[in-house]
């Protein structure tokens, strides 16, 4: 087995480059065919992880949502939906989230190390906590995930969590979804903030894919040699 799981991130963003807008009401990126397609992702994935500022913000329920897929995936051996993973260094999440209450795939917090002792008391038997590092350490993460037998991990952002794993090259592929308008606000979330990215001028990322889904299209990079050029993948 590697020593991580193979790690493909999954974002929607503006032309101009933006998550979501400045404001509290959550900024629709997709449509219903790319949501769609989302969902076939996910289904193939062994775990999805997301950002504690995503769990906050977005409240996602991180279920997969086709009920022919959830069926294909109790008759290969596993659980309907895949395990939850998420990141944190102080562990501000509330136990009502839904990444906490909703299904009944395994869940994972990997916590800063100063902050593990008030996680477990605070998350219960919600989730299984685990000492991540201080501060949080992704080539830990990763390499107890495939401890624990994750193959494929699903990252669904947000910003931060994206920036940490391509600035760390612990990525094998980029899957961007582009929607067909600006935001032109700088106080909104960006698809990841500064960093020194293995990817530049001098070494461009490898794109495997362009395909248009409606109103949006989809651009797949290669950012690994583990990454292969079949759709779905």
């Amino acid at each position: 087995m590697e020593d991580r799981p193979y790690v493909l991130l999954s974002c929607g963003m503006s032309i101009d480059g933006y998550v979501d807008s400045a404001d509290d009401q959550r900024l629709l990126l997709s449509n219903d065919a790319d949501f769609d397609r989302v969902d076939e992702v996910r289904a193939g994935s062994d775990a999805i992880m997301v950002g504690a500022g995503t769990v906050r913000q977005d409240n996602p329920r991180l279920l997969v949502r086709d009920e022919a897929r959830r069926r294909a995936r109790v008759a290969r051996g596993q659980r309907p939906d895949p395990v939850k993973v998420t990141v944190t260094g102080s562990c501000d999440l509330d136990p009502q989230a839904r990444f906490f209450t909703l299904g009944e795939a395994e869940k994972l917090v990997y916590c800063a190390g100063r902050s593990v002792a008030s996680a477990r008391s605070k998350l219960g038997g919600l989730a299984t906590v685990i000492d991540a590092g201080d501060p949080v350490d992704l080539v830990r993460v990763t390499a107890d995930l495939a401890r624990r037998g994750i193959r494929r991990l699903m990252v669904e952002g947000g910003g931060t969590v994206h920036t940490q794993f391509l600035t760390a090259g612990l990525a094998d592929e980029l899957q961007l979804v582009i929607a067909p308008f600006f935001v032109g606000d700088s106080k909104a979330p960006r698809f990841v903030g500064d960093g020194e990215f293995p990817w530049g001028p001098q070494r461009r990322a490898d794109l495997i894919e362009v395909r248009q889904i409606g109103d949006v299209v989809l651009l797949r990079y290669a950012l690994s040699g583990r990454c292969t050029i079949r759709e779905g993948n």
